[in-house]
């Protein structure tokens, strides 16, 4: 297990880019980069995984039930692992690493903030 399961870069809410896995960047015919993006449902930090909306998708298969009386094969997504997953720049649109920095916020009080390594934009 890690050291500080906490301290991860990603928080729900985020739009995220995947790097790695079945759902990778890919390249179209005229050599630009195409992501997949998404936005995280879901973290984990004991595990250090992230739920993310319409990426990494399994198939469960299902029993008949009172929520599902049809039963069957259903498409869910599946948590992936954080070091796959990169904050999407919110100027540029493209990935970017996630820094810390404190800025002024009401009443003169120091608010810490997380900004885009790529652009310097605040994130929140």
């Amino acid at each position: 297990m890690a050291k500080r399961p906490n301290k991860l870069h990603i928080k729900k809410g985020d739009t995220v880019i995947v790097l790695r896995g079945k759902d990778a960047p890919t390249r179209d015919k005229s050599g630009k980069v195409i992501y997949t993006k998404g936005r995280v449902l879901k973290v984990y930090p004991a595990e250090r995984r992230a739920l993310v909306e319409g990426v990494n998708m399994v198939k469960k298969h299902s029993r008949p039930s009172q929520d599902n009386p049809q039963g069957g094969i259903i498409e869910q997504e599946a948590p992936i692992h954080i070091s796959n997953l990169m904050l999407e720049d919110p100027k540029t649109k493209e990935p970017t690493r996630v820094g810390y920095k404190f800025i002024e916020g009401k009443g003169g009080k120091q608010t810490k903030v997380r900004y885009a390594k790529k652009s310097g934009e605040v994130i929140d």
